[in-house]
């Protein structure tokens, strides 16, 4: 095959890879300029895709010239400076290097035996991030596909812990219904994961706010006490360091106290909020994380690395062992390093060396910058629009603003679909203490002052009615 299409002479491959970086380039000045929306007609699309039947080959630099094209203006464009969205990021210039190193290398990642080099990279940075936010020294962790599976992880540990024989009898095992407590205002997946953990969906327990969008502890203790007379089993708290609606910081150590004298797992998802422990300044506000059984943290969010690049970190990797270890005839060698031993993937991509040439190349210091001018940003954004007469809903103090406009405009959500529909910015509506809010989040990392005045003046155009 060699010379095909599939498998190129490597002459042929640096034509058509510097044809597509070229490509690339130039789509990504485009994209800065142009529409944060998709700007296609998609029904020609749907006839163009249709028209591949793979009955017969197709040129290939025709191919990558017509895939460019068509995302260029057919994705809602998350590397825009004027997206001002989700947690989605505009990825660091490394660690798109990163993604393109480890899919020419290709290497397998369940095992330390055939890929040493990438094993060792991916458990070095978990390490350094365990020792950055303060968990014990032997604390380990390791990269999944994203926050869902870290988090996912984090129940089957805790449901491990507090009943070994989980392990062989699921919840059977359990004298009465394994229960845990999130906020009502954090990431709703956690019903999922009680669902593919087999102790249903009941399980879970949506505490109450405090009005403020964080966790009440208050109401936390009151709902194990409600369970334990019940008879169900408490087996973890999870609070959250940045709410997706508003970026809110639950109390984390009033939560590590609570789990500690109740005797049950506590998880910290700081799958945004935990990039805050690069910056020297802004650190502090994650006081309390230090004493997690457990915490996520999504690279591919705040660390601005490609998607999808999740971490799982944990004090105690004897817990982790005993949740996914399994005997294989197959595999080369079987230790405590091999992550196929110690995780739910098998098969895995080296997806931590996007986060490693990142760091590497940025410092804790280069990330903490990253982080702090998105606050700085955030903040720019809601003193413009309280000076002209909104109200900012959430105190995160973060990069997240939720906003509602003044009386008299018109509702959230059609101010919310003028702006996206102008092609010139994107903000999304939410639910905050509930109400209605317009929700902003700064996630680039060129986003400008002057664009933020740009998202503003939208917003003031578009509540007009």
């Amino acid at each position: 095959m060699t010379g095909s299409a599939l498998f190129p002479s490597p002459e042929q491959r640096l034509i058509w890879t510097n044809h597509l970086t070229e490509m690339l380039s130039a789509a990504e000045r485009r994209v800065m300029q142009g529409s944060v929306t998709p700007t296609f007609d998609r029904d020609a699309f749907a006839a163009e895709l249709a028209g591949f039947d793979f009955d017969q080959p197709v040129a290939f630099e025709r191919l990558l010239d017509w895939t460019v094209a068509r995302m260029e203006h057919g994705v809602v464009h998350m590397t825009h400076p004027r997206y001002l969205g989700l947690f989605n990021p505009a990825p660091s210039f490394p660690a798109q290097c990163g993604d393109r190193i480890a899919a020419s290398f290709n290497p397998q990642l369940a095992t330390a035996t055939t890929s040493p080099v990438a094993v060792a990279i991916e458990a070095h940075v978990a390490g350094l991030l365990c020792r950055r936010i303060g968990l014990a020294a032997d604390a380990v962790g390791h990269f999944t596909s994203g926050g869902s599976e870290a988090n996912n992880t984090a129940l089957i540990c805790a449901l491990t812990r507090a009943e070994p024989g989980f392990a062989s009898s699921g919840s059977r095992a359990f004298a009465g219904q394994p229960v845990f407590y999130i906020s009502a205002d954090s990431h709703l997946a956690w019903i999922k994961f009680a669902h593919m953990a087999g102790i249903g969906r009941s399980a879970v327990r949506l505490v109450a706010t405090d009005g403020g969008g964080r966790m009440s502890a208050e109401a936390l203790e009151q709902a194990i006490a409600a369970d334990r007379r019940q008879g169900s089993v408490p087996v973890m708290i999870v609070a959250t360091a940045g709410t997706t609606n508003a970026g809110m910081i639950d109390p984390l150590a009033a939560c590590g106290a609570i789990a500690r004298r109740c005797g049950v797992w506590y998880h910290v998802d700081a799958a945004w909020g935990g990039a805050l422990a690069a910056s020297a300044r802004l650190r502090g506000k994650l006081a309390g994380i230090e004493a997690a059984d457990s915490v996520t943290i999504d690279a591919h969010k705040w660390f601005a690395t490609t998607m999808g690049c999740g971490m799982f970190l944990t004090a105690h990797p004897r817990v982790l062992q005993a949740a996914f270890n399994v005997t294989t005839s197959f595999m080369p060698g079987a230790s405590s390093v091999d992550p196929y031993m110690t995780t739910a993937q098998w098969s895995r991509r080296f997806v931590g060396l996007r986060l490693f040439l990142s760091l590497a190349a940025g410092g804790w210091g280069g990330h903490g910058a990253h982080v702090e001018r998105a606050v700085e940003l955030g903040h720019r954004l809601a003193e413009r629009m309280r000076r002209q007469g909104w109200t900012v809903a959430n105190e995160a103090g973060l990069a997240v603003v939720c906003l509602r406009p003044p009386a008299g405009s018109v509702a959230v959500r059609e101010i919310v679909g003028r702006v996206v529909g102008s092609g010139d910015a994107w903000v999304s509506a939410a639910r905050f203490e509930g109400g209605e809010v317009i929700r902003a989040c700064v996630t680039h990392g060129e986003t400008s002052a002057e664009d933020i005045d740009a998202v503003a003046s939208l917003l003031e155009r578009a509540r007009m009615g």
